[in-house]
C-alpha cells in the first residue's frame, strides 16, 4: 500500500492540476495527469480511483495483472489503464481485455502483435526523441513510417508518448517535447503524453496532454 491515505493523494492531485493550470502555454487543450501506480500493492488502483483520477500507467506486464481483480470490482467506476512500459510482444496476449491503450508502440512487430491480439486497439507511438540509446522508442525519422503501418493494421493512433533527457537539462527536455509535440500536429493526434513528476513543467509549455506521475501522488515506492 502507498504510504499516502485517499484524502492525502487526492490533495496532491489538487497541487499537481493548481501546478498545471499555473504553467505558461500557448495552448488551450486540458492536461490529464496519468497516475503511475507501478511498485505499490493492487489496492492503490481504488485509492487512485477515490481520489479522483480517472487514468492509470502501468509499466510491467506480470503487476499488471495482479490489478486485475482490482479493476473489476470497481465495475464502472474503472479507470482508462494505460500501458507506458517497455512491452515485449509476447506480452501482449496476456494483457488483451486489461489495456485499454498501449502507450509505447515502438516498432511495427509489435504494432502488428496488438493487432493480432486486439484489433482495432488504441496506441500511442512512443518516440526516442532524446536520442539517448538506453531510451525505448522509435527513432523520429522511423515515426511517419509506424504511424502508417499501425492505420494500415486497423489500430487507432491516438497520440504520441516521449520522454526527457536522462540528466534532467530543461534545454534538452524542452528541444525532445517539442519534437514529439510536431509530430503529433503534423498528424492530428490527440494525445501527447510528455512529462513525469520532474519535467512536467517544460512539458506542459510544450504542449502536452498528458503527464505521467507516481510518487509525486502516492509517496516513496516501497523496495521491489
Amino acid at each position: 500500500m502507498p504510504t499516502r491515505s485517499v484524502a492525502e493523494i487526492e490533495a496532491q492531485l489538487v497541487g499537481l492540476r493548481d501546478r498545471i493550470d499555473a504553467i505558461e502555454r500557448t495552448w488551450t487543450h486540458p492536461v490529464e495527469v496519468l497516475a503511475v501506480t507501478k511498485g505499490f500493492a493492487p489496492d492503490v488502483v481504488e485509492l487512485a480511483v477515490d481520489a479522483g483520477c480517472d487514468a492509470i500507467g502501468e509499466n510491467y506486464a506480470q503487476e499488471l495483472l495482479t490489478r486485475v481483480p482490482v479493476l473489476d470490482r470497481l465495475g464502472e467506476r474503472r479507470p482508462t489503464v494505460y500501458f507506458i512500459g517497455r512491452l515485449q510482444s509476447n506480452k501482449v496476449r496476456q494483457l488483451v481485455g486489461v489495456v485499454d491503450v498501449w502507450a509505447t508502440v515502438d516498432r511495427s512487430s509489435l504494432a502488428r502483435e496488438i493487432a493480432k491480439r486486439a484489433p482495432g486497439a488504441r496506441v500511442l507511438i512512443q518516440i526516442n526523441a532524446t536520442g539517448e540509446p538506453q531510451k525505448s522508442g522509435c527513432e523520429p525519422d522511423g515515426v511517419e513510417a509506424l504511424i502508417d503501418v499501425c492505420v494500415d493494421l486497423g489500430l487507432v493512433v491516438e497520440g504520441v508518448l516521449a520522454m526527457g533527457p536522462t540528466n534532467g537539462d530543461e534545454s534538452a527536455a524542452r528541444q525532445a517535447f517539442d519534437l514529439a509535440r510536431r509530430f503529433a500536429d503534423d498528424h492530428d493526434l490527440v494525445v501527447c503524453s510528455l512529462g513525469m513528476s520532474g519535467d512536467l513543467d517544460v512539458a506542459v509549455a510544450a504542449g502536452s496532454t498528458q503527464v505521467r506521475v507516481g510518487t509525486a501522488l502516492f509517496g516513496p515506492r516501497p523496495a521491489r
